[in-house]
C-alpha cells in the first residue's frame, strides 16, 4: 500500500496554520506529501512547511512561481532551503526563467548535499477551456498549448509539470517515461466538480500514468476526511 499511498498528495487549501495542522494531524498516518498553497502561505509562511515536516510528510509548494528569471531563481533558491519534496513554475515564464529555476535548486542540493526537489512547470492551468486560452491569444488548443510547454520544461531541465487528467496521455508520448506528471483536479465520482474544468477521477488518472494526484476539497472537506483519504487508496488499488 505504501506506494499507492505515496501518489496522494492532499491540498492543504485552509486559510490559516491551525486548520492545516488539524488535517496534517489527522491524515498523517495515511497521506504522507502534503500541498501548500499561495493562501495558506501567504498566512501562515515557512511555518507551514516546518509543521508539515514535524509530522514526517512532504510538502509540494504549490506557489506556481511566474517573473522575471533572477527572481523566480531566488525564489526557487528559498524554497528548495526549506527542504519542500517540490515546487513549481509557470512555464510561460519562459526558458530562461525555467533554466534559472532549475539551476537555483540543484545549486542549492550541491551545496547542502542534499536530495534537490522536484521541479515541475505549470502548463495550463486545470480552468481553463479552449476559449479562455483564445482570449488571452494564445491560438493553440489546451491539448497542443500543454504539449507544447511540457516539451519546454523538459528541455530546459525541469523534472516534470503539473497537467490535468486529460494531458496525461500525450505528455507522457511527448516526453517520455521518466518526466514525472502531477495531476490535479482529480475528483473521485462521488465528489462534486467543484471549480474545476478538465477534471478526471483518481483510478483514471493513476491508470493513465500519473506519478501524483492531488486531491483537495473531497477530503478536507469531508466530515471524516481520514475515510475519504482511504477511499481514494482504495480506488486507486
Amino acid at each position: 500500500m505504501g506506494l499507492l499511498v505515496d501518489k496522494l498528495i492532499v491540498a492543504l487549501d485552509v486559510p490559516n496554520l491551525k486548520e492545516a495542522e488539524k488535517l496534517v494531524k489527522t491524515l498523517s498516518r495515511q497521506v504522507k506529501i502534503f500541498k501548500v498553497g499561495k493562501e495558506l502561505f501567504t498566512s501562515a509562511g515557512p511555518a507551514v512547511v516546518k509543521m508539515v515536516h514535524s509530522y514526517k510528510c512532504k510538502v509540494f509548494l504549490d506557489l506556481k512561481f511566474h517573473d522575471i528569471p533572477n527572481t523566480v531563481g531566488a525564489a526557487c533558491e528559498a524554497a528548495a532551503r526549506l527542504k519542500v519534496f517540490m515546487l513549481n513554475v509557470h512555464c510561460l515564464g519562459g526558458k530562461r526563467m525555467l533554466i534559472q529555476a532549475a539551476q537555483s535548486v540543484h545549486r542549492v542540493a550541491e551545496e547542502e548535499k542534499s536530495v534537490p526537489p522536484l521541479l515541475l512547470g505549470v502548463t495550463v492551468l486545470t480552468s481553463l477551456t479552449d476559449r479562455d486560452l483564445e482570449e488571452i491569444g494564445i491560438k493553440k488548443n489546451v491539448k497542443k498549448e500543454v504539449e507544447n510547454l511540457a516539451l519546454l520544461a523538459k528541455t530546459s531541465g525541469l523534472d516534470g509539470v503539473v497537467a490535468s487528467g486529460q494531458e496525461i496521455g500525450l505528455i507522457r508520448k511527448a516526453a517520455g517515461a521518466d518526466f514525472v506528471i502531477v495531476t490535479p483536479g482529480v475528483r473521485p465520482v462521488w465528489a462534486a466538480q467543484g471549480d474545476q474544468k478538465r477534471i478526471i477521477t483518481p483510478k483514471e488518472a493513476i491508470e493513465q500514468g500519473a506519478d501524483f494526484i492531488v486531491v483537495g476539497r473531497p477530503i478536507t472537506q469531508n466530515p471524516d476526511p481520514n475515510a475519504a483519504a482511504a477511499k481514494i487508496i482504495d480506488e486507486i488499488k
